[in-house]
């Protein structure tokens, strides 16, 4: 081994010991401490809480386990969600190859014809053998390597990594809302269809009432006043049903479109009507678990970090860069001799760039990525702001709606019983047939609102699912 090449063999192993250094910041997780939820949970369900990665399950409903399930594996949202993953995880690979040398393959056949007259051809052509005419043969193998001496290149990568990361947090959100908005539909279809069986049982009883106003005018008692009373309460209940079935149709579409297909899809496996599936208990959680449960604050948090390695990348600039080149081939005027011992050629380069004077470019970057990294704290804390908001109008909404549902179904009991007790008064003349359709509106209102609070119950416990980040595998480690 010549000295040369022990000189050059150093400065490299002197390169490669100097790639331990990187300039910029070192990325520290922001400490969030939050004071436990006001809002109690763990009360509100009839049966024992079920795990947050598959909540669903919990309403022992199996079309709406079947619902979820084919939403998750169709829906087109979250599709594009995957999409988005896998292209940040191609750039992030790309970040992480830069670090590692590049070799390629270079082969070329240049033909030249020399100018006896050029400052060269004037000068060589009178020298023996010369030739001002020939084709020139290269081919070998090519490398070349930036040592990333000042950390730039790894910082560049790991600010890729945590992108792709941040993707993949996203796409977790995605999931989240999918399986929360199918359940939503499906429980909005359920109270649609339950509302109308309501309205028309309403209009039977209304047929029915008429019916016995028809009698008692034949018979001299009623007048056609009451007669005309009790059409309107009949049409009134028949006014409901355009409305309601309007809102069914608009969740079964949107139903069909969350399940990736065509509206009208699956209408016909949801016609029969079913009662709204009573809600699953909800485990407690601290604000720690939600934090390191919902995809948007991780999301959030990987954005922060992220931001920080690509202030270091933006210092980096500040100082040389170092490369390598190496080349391996065959050189020779004539194919015969390209792969001859004598046609071997080799070269090893080494250079260093360095911007002395660049106006304040670089300043310019590193006082972006500054920016960028303030923005993405603040963002970060208002998206752990924003969850435990989100978690305590959802417990407080679900509280709330859960105490309606048991106040009105004391309502629609005593309505009913004054109803029934209204029609049996006036059949005997006790009473006029005013005091009869006020108690039979309001019987129908009570009834209704029975059923849409019964609804809202179990959309607010939907809601609850997804502000506490639930519907997805969480892995036993994360980034933070």
């Amino acid at each position: 081994m010549n000295t040369k090449f022990k000189s050059f063999v150093s400065v490299l192993l002197i390169c490669i010991s100097l790639t331990a250094c990187a300039v910029g910041p070192d990325y520290k997780p922001p400490e969030t401490n939050l004071a436990p939820f006001h809002s109690t949970m763990g009360a509100q369900g009839s049966h024992e809480a079920i795990a947050l990665d598959q909540w669903w399950k919990g309403f022992n409903d199996p079309e709406l386990v079947k619902i979820i399930e084919r939403a998750l594996a169709q829906n087109l949202d979250l599709q594009a969600s995957v999409a988005r993953v896998n292209q940040a995880r191609a750039v992030a690979h790309g970040s992480a190859a830069q670090l590692l040398p590049t070799l390629f393959v270079d082969g070329s056949v240049t033909g030249k014809r020399q100018s006896l007259e050029g400052p060269f051809g004037s000068v060589a052509k009178s020298a023996p053998g010369f030739r001002h005419s020939y084709i020139n043969y290269v081919v070998g193998p090519v490398a070349s390597w930036e040592i990333d001496i000042f950390g730039g290149l790894r910082r560049g990568s790991a600010a890729a990594d945590a992108e792709a990361q941040a993707a993949e947090a996203d796409q977790t959100g995605t999931r989240i809302s999918v399986a929360a908005d199918a359940a939503d539909a499906y429980f909005q279809i359920r109270g649609y269809q339950s509302r109308l069986d309501i309205a028309e049982q309403q209009i039977a009883d209304d047929e029915h009432l008429l019916k016995l106003v028809h009698a008692r005018a034949n018979a001299g008692a009623a007048s056609e006043r009451e007669i005309a009373q009790a059409e309107a309460l009949l049409k009134q209940a028949t006014a409901s049903i355009p409305l309601l079935r309007i809102g069914l149709e608009r969740q079964l579409n949107r139903l069909d479109v969350l399940m990736g297909v065509q509206p009208g899809t699956y209408a016909k496996e949801l016609k029969p009507v079913k009662d709204v599936a009573s809600i699953p208990a909800i485990s407690s959680m601290t604000p720690v678990d939600v934090l390191r449960r919902r995809p948007d604050i991780i999301a959030a948090e990987r954005r922060l970090a992220a931001s920080s390695e690509r202030i270091g990348q933006a210092i980096s600039d500040y100082y040389p860069k170092v490369s390598l080149a190496a080349l391996l081939g065959f050189d020779s005027l004539t194919s015969a001799n390209l792969f001859k011992s004598a046609a071997f050629t080799a070269a090893g380069t080494g250079a260093i760039r360095w911007q002395i004077l660049d106006f304040g470019k670089v300043d310019a970057e590193v006082a972006q990525a500054k920016g960028e990294n303030a923005e993405a704290l603040a963002l970060y804390r208002q998206s752990v702001l924003r969850a435990a908001e989100d978690v305590e109008d959802s417990l407080v909404t679900l509280q709330q709606t859960n105490l309606h549902v048991g106040e009105v179904k004391g309502q629609v009991q005593a309505l009913l019983k004054a109803r029934n007790l209204s029609e049996q008064a006036y059949k005997a003349g006790a009473i006029t047939l005013t005091d009869v359709l006020h108690a039979d509106r309001e019987l129908l209102t009570a009834r209704d609102d029975l059923m849409a609070k019964r609804v809202d119950t179990a959309r607010a416990a939907v809601g609850v699912f997804r502000a506490l980040g639930g519907g997805w595998d969480q892995p036993q480690t994360n980034n933070k």
